[in-house]
């Protein structure tokens, strides 16, 4: 089994909106992805944010936590050859327009925070954003 780290965010606009992005035209999540080689968790975030987004004005807030789950596959179900920390931080954003720039990820939305859960594929993605959603 391969363990990767991942790092990512809870992007809150000014109508305390929350971005959430496209997987692959199938599957939905907050935009995250893996830290690379040398790279600080909090630069990956920013840098995931980017490419699945086209947001780069982040204002970093805090760091909410951490959790583990298996990679999942287009279909839906866990792909149990990658398991994935993720770390996950807290930005704010004057940015309105959304603009991919990863072709992996084709689209992005914002979203009212009562209704991120309901739209998170993965079931601990939704566990954990709703383990947070008091600290937005």
């Amino acid at each position: 089994m391969h363990y990767s780290k991942t790092a990512g965010g809870v992007v809150v606009n000014q109508r305390d909106e929350v971005l959430v992005v496209n997987q692959g035209g199938v599957h939905w999540s907050l935009p995250k992805g893996h830290i690379e080689p040398g790279e600080d968790a909090i630069v990956a975030a920013r840098r995931e944010i980017g490419e699945e987004s086209g947001i780069d004005d982040l204002i970093f807030i805090k760091e909410l936590g951490a959790y583990a789950r298996f990679r999942m596959n287009w279909d839906g179900s866990d792909n149990l050859a990658e398991h994935k920390e993720i770390v996950v931080f807290l930005f704010r954003t004057t940015q309105v327009d959304l603009n991919p720039r990863d072709p992996d990820n084709p689209s992005a939305k914002w979203v009212a925070v009562q209704e991120v859960a309901n739209i998170l594929t993965h079931p601990s993605d939704k566990e954990f954003f709703l383990s947070i959603i008091d600290q937005l």
